[in-house]
């Protein structure tokens, strides 16, 4: 338990039921009667409310299209790994020998699924309010600037006017599968040049997966002209 007393330091919130928390900290991977994955999907809705009012509050003249982009770039995996590297949570999570081997400690998925979890367990505990505390200070810490320019970055579109501009043509994406639970399910995109495929990306919307296959066109594109 002095693991969990290390990470409840730096989390600062100390856990009541200690076994909740080793709960929110394990991955279905590992040999245990239980895993994360129901408080992962109650953490979710949790801070999906608690960014959304924040936004809401923070940018009073944002309409409702501005707002969500906002929100999709923070509630996202990449978003929630990023806090969940914050209060270094894959130095903590219990993963099986196979995960270990395999980079589990530092894969994004992972570490926002514990983040979400472990959000998820405070809700139990101590409400919404202990809750967005947590995580109003570590966005706050890990994002100094909320704005639209600096958090949504339209990838699609640089890369359609790139693209055009260079070849005369603008690119297509292809849906390649989803897979994942339908409360969390996850798509993969293909962006394609000529019926080449240039890049591809998943995400937690098929828009997001878009965007994310865009972003890694652009850098591999870039690198072509070198």
């Amino acid at each position: 338990m002095e693991q969990l007393k290390e990470f409840e330091t730096i989390l600062g919130y100390s856990f009541k039921d200690k076994e909740l928390l080793k709960e929110a900290l394990t991955h279905k991977s590992y040999k245990s009667p239980v895993n994360n994955e129901r408080l992962e999907f109650l953490g979710d809705a949790v801070l999906d409310l608690i960014v959304g009012e924040y936004l809401f509050k923070k940018f009073p003249k944002a309409n409702e299209g501005e707002l969500s982009k906002l929100r999709a770039s923070l509630v996202n995996e990449e978003g929630f790994a990023k806090l969940a590297n914050k209060l270094k949570i894959g130095d903590f999570i219990f993963i099986s020998q196979a995960e270990e081997n395999n980079h589990g400690r530092t894969k994004p998925s992972l570490l926002s699924n514990a983040f979400e979890a472990v959000m998820g367990a405070i809700y139990l505990e101590e409400g919404l309010e202990r809750v967005r505390k947590i995580v109003l200070e570590l966005l706050e810490e890990a994002y100094p600037k909320i704005d639209l320019n600096s958090l949504f970055k339209d990838y699609k579109t640089t890369l359609q006017e790139l693209t055009q501009a260079r070849y005369g043509v603008t690119p297509t994406y292809k849906l390649l599968g989803s897979s994942g639970p339908d409360h969390k399910k996850e798509f993969e995109v293909a962006v394609q040049l000529h019926n080449e495929t240039i890049a591809t990306a998943k995400g937690r919307s098929k828009k997001n997966a878009q965007q994310e296959a865009a972003k890694k066109a652009l850098a591999i594109l870039k690198v072509r002209d070198e």
